[in-house]
C-alpha cells in the first residue's frame, strides 16, 4: 500500500476563503481538531504578514501535538536581497517551526510582470531562501506556485524552478494549480512527466475553480505526488480549495492509499462539522461523505432496497466516515419509508397504521407541508394513526391579537383554551410578537400539568414563503426546533395564515415533547 501525506492549509489558505475570519483561539482549537484527525502537517498562517498568525505560532508550542507538525508559511526572498536581511525570512524562522513552506514563482510571465524581476534572479530567490532554511535546520517545502499554467507556457522554465529547489535540498516540492483552471487529464500527465523529470517529493496543491480540485488532486497522486493539500470543507479563495473531507476518504477507500488510520477516518464527520462550527458557516448538507445528505434516502424504491441491503444505494458504510444513513419522508416516500421510520423511533406499526399515515403526509405534503427536516412531526403522525394513543392535550380553540398603542407600541396577546383529560384550561397571554405570545400561553395552561415542560425551550423559528408569486396570500411554512438538555427535534406546520402554520408547528413540539418516553420521564420527574 503506497502512503500519502496530508497537508491541510485551512487555518492559512481557507481564511482566504470570503466570508471566514479566525481567530488565534479559533485556530488553536481547529489545530487540535486536525491533529486527532491524523493531520501530517498543519500549515498555521504566515507570520510575516499579520500579528494574529505570529501569535498562533507563539501558542502552538505548547500544544501537544500527536502526530501533526506546525508549519508556517512565507514566501522566497525578495529580488536583489539576502535571505539574512528579508525581515519576513527571520520572521519565518522566529515562527519556531520544525517545517517552513515557501512559495515562489513558476510562470516565467508572472516572474517578469508580477515580481518585476528576471527568470534568473527568481531561480536564484527559490535556491537561496530553501538552501537557507536548510542550513537554519529547517525541513523545507516549496510551493511551486501557477506550476501547471507555467508548465503550459513554457515546460523547460518550469521544471528549471523546481530542479534548483530540488538541488538546494528541498524536502517536498509542492506542484500548485494555483488559478484553479487545469482539466484533470493535462494535470495528470504534466505530473507524469514532472515525476520523470526530478528526484525530489512531489506534492500537490489545487484550487475548485473549474470544479476540478478534488480529482485533480486524486489524479496527481496517481501520476506519482505524495503529498496532497487541501482544506476542511474546501474553503479557500475563490470557490476554494481541495476538499480534504473528499480526498481523505477517496484515498483510503477507494484507492487503497495510507493516508490517515481507520480510527482517525471515522472522525472525519465530526471534525468538518466542527471546523464549520468554529468558523461560524453553515455546514453543507451535501457535501460528500461528511454532508448530512450525504447518506439520505428519500425515494420509496431507495428506501425498500437499502431495507433489504444498505449496499445496494450506498458505495460505502456511512460508519466508516462518522457519518449516518437517513432516510427522508416526503411526498415521494413508499410504505418502506415510513416502516423504517417506525422502527427507527422504536413504534411497532401495523400495515393499515402506516398506510394511513403515509396517505395523510402525501396530502398534507400536497397543501404545502414539507416533512424531510420534521422528524418529529412525521413521528407524531405515526404514533396518531395508532388507535390506542392519546395526545397529553388538544387544542378548542385560540386568538391572537396585535395592536399597537400610544406610549407602548406594538404588542400581542394571545388567548389559549385547551383540554387536557377532562378539564378545559382558558389562558391569556402578552408576548412581543403573536408566536411569542401564543407559545407564552399554551405553556402557562399546560405547566400545572407538566411542571418541567418548562426545562423544553425553543431555539429555532424558520419561516419559508412556498408561492411567493401569491404575494400576501401565499402559502407560508413553519418549522420550530425545539430542545430539551441534549436531544433536540424539529416540527413542522404550513398555512395560508401565518399564525395558524405556527400554532401547527408549536403544538407538535410540545406534545412530542410531553410523548416521547425519554423526554416524558425527564419532563414528568
Amino acid at each position: 500500500m503506497s502512503t500519502v501525506q496530508i497537508y491541510d492549509t485551512t487555518l492559512r489558505d481557507g481564511t482566504q476563503g470570503e466570508g471566514i475570519s479566525l481567530s488565534v483561539e479559533d485556530k488553536l482549537k481547529i489545530a487540535r481538531k486536525l491533529d486527532e484527525l491524523g493531520a501530517h502537517y498543519i500549515e498555521g498562517g504566515w507570520p510575516g504578514s499579520n500579528p494574529k498568525d505570529a501569535d498562533f505560532f507563539a501558542r502552538a508550542r505548547s500544544l501537544p501535538f500527536k502526530r501533526a507538525t506546525v508549519t508556517a508559511f512565507g514566501s522566497t526572498r525578495r529580488a536583489d536581497v539576502s535571505c539574512e536581511a528579508d525581515p519576513q525570512i527571520r520572521m519565518l524562522l522566529d515562527a519556531g517551526t520544525r517545517t517552513v513552506t515557501i512559495v515562489g514563482k513558476t510562470w516565467n510571465w508572472q516572474v517578469r510582470h508580477i515580481l518585476g524581476t528576471t527568470p534568473d534572479e527568481n531561480l536564484r530567490m527559490i535556491a537561496d531562501t530553501v538552501r537557507y532554511l536548510k542550513s537554519q535546520g529547517r525541513e523545507a517545502f516549496y510551493d511551486a506556485e501557477h506550476f501547471f499554467d507555467g508548465y503550459k507556457a513554457d515546460p523547460s522554465y518550469a521544471l528549471a524552478t523546481v530542479r534548483v529547489a530540488q538541488d538546494a535540498g528541498a524536502d517536498c516540492v509542492v506542484l500548485c494549480d494555483t488559478n484553479g483552471g487545469t482539466l484533470t487529464w493535462e494535470l495528470q500527465a504534466i505530473v507524469e512527466v514532472t515525476r520523470k523529470a526530478t528526484t525530489v517529493p512531489l506534492g500537490i496543491h489545487t484550487h475548485d475553480d473549474a470544479g476540478l480540485a478534488v480529482a485533480n488532486a486524486l489524479a496527481a497522486v496517481r501520476a506519482g505526488c505524495t503529498q496532497v493539500q487541501g482544506t476542511i470543507n474546501g474553503y479557500g479563495e475563490r470557490v476554494g480549495n481541495a476538499n480534504l473531507c473528499s480526498i481523505i476518504p477517496n484515498l483510503k477507500l477507494k484507492m487503497r492509499v495510507d493516508c490517515i488510520g481507520d480510527e482517525e477516518l471515522c472522525k472525519l464527520t465530526e471534525t468538518s462539522r466542527y471546523v464549520s462550527a468554529v468558523a461560524n458557516q453553515a455546514h453543507d448538507r451535501r457535501l460528500p461523505y461528511v454532508g448530512a445528505s450525504a447518506f439520505a434516502h428519500k425515494g420509496g424504491l431507495h428506501v425498500g432496497a437499502i431495507l433489504k441491503a444498505e449496499e445496494s444505494y450506498q458505495h460505502i458504510d456511512p460508519a466508516q466516515v462518522g457519518n449516518e444513513k437517513r432516510v427522508l419522508v416526503s411526498e415521494l416516500s413508499g410504505r418502506s419509508n415510513l416502516v423504517y421510520k417506525a422502527r427507527e423511533f422504536g413504534l411497532d406499526s401495523s400495515k393499515a397504521e402506516v398506510k394511513a399515515a403515509l396517505a395523510q403526509i402525501k396530502e398534507l405534503e400536497h397543501r404545502g407541508f414539507h416533512f424531510e427536516g420534521a422528524d418529529a412531526s412525521v413521528e407524531l403522525l405515526l404514533r396518531r394513526a395508532q388507535p390506542s394513543y392519546q395526545p397529553p392535550f388538544e387544542l378548542v380553540d385560540f386568538m391572537v391579537i396585535v395592536e399597537h398603542r400610544r406610549g407602548r407600541g406594538i404588542f400581542a396577546e394571545a388567548n389559549v383554551k385547551v383540554r387536557v383529560g377532562s378539564e378545559i384550561i382558558h389562558t391569556a397571554t402578552e408576548g412581543n410578537g403573536p408566536v411569542n405570545a401564543l407559545d407564552a400561553a399554551l405553556r402557562k395552561a399546560l405547566l400545572p400539568h407538566y411542571p418541567h415542560l418548562a426545562t423544553v425551550q425553543l431555539t429555532d423559528y424558520k419561516v419559508r414563503i412556498l408561492n411567493g408569486q401569491a404575494a400576501t396570500s401565499a402559502t407560508t411554512h413553519v418549522m420550530i426546533e425545539t430542545r430539551n438538555g441534549p436531544r433536540c427535534w424539529s416540527t413542522i406546520g404550513c398555512s395560508t395564515n401565518i399564525i395558524e402554520a405556527s400554532w401547527q408547528a408549536l403544538a407538535d413540539s410540545l406534545e412530542y415533547a410531553l410523548t416521547m418516553t425519554d423526554i416524558g420521564n425527564n419532563i414528568n420527574g
